[in-house]
């Protein structure tokens, strides 16, 4: 479904859902004119963030998505090259960097994600794939 499609079938269900006068001064909306956002707005906002690239965020992630947003957080690190790039790169050997840079992609990945990352665990983390595996288990996606 388009966006102007979804604009056009939220304005048709707005105007039949429209609030009410049953007094000077009293408006009445029903549930399902309130319940309207709950449709409209994410699939709008999906649909906008898929046109213009801004990332989307949704109740239930896939590995997927987790493996997308991963990797776009570590390319967009100024010392990574995309050319060496993936997911089985390992962020000192391969990447060439150091572990303070280790340390800024985790900080990065905790403010992409909204959680923190003990240090205990994020020693372990030195590939893309490991993260993708750690975030997953984080917020229980299985493939």
């Amino acid at each position: 479904m388009s966006f102007t499609q979804i604009a056009r079938s939220c304005s048709r269900l707005a105007a039949t859902l429209a609030p009410r006068r049953i007094a000077p001064g009293v408006l009445v909306q029903s549930q399902a004119s309130r319940m309207m956002h709950r449709i409209a707005v994410p699939s709008m906002a999906c649909q906008l963030s898929q046109k213009f690239g801004v990332r989307c965020y949704s109740a239930k992630s896939t590995i997927e998505d987790i493996k997308f947003r991963v990797l776009k957080v570590v390319s967009a690190y100024d010392k990574v090259t995309a050319d060496k790039l993936n997911v089985e790169s390992h962020f000192i050997n391969d990447l060439g960097l150091d572990s303070l840079d280790h340390v800024e992609v985790i900080m990065a990945m905790e403010d992409e994600f909204g959680f923190e990352i003990p240090d205990s665990d994020a020693e372990k983390l030195l590939k893309p794939a490991d993260i993708i595996k750690y975030v997953a288990d984080k917020e229980d996606v299985y493939e």
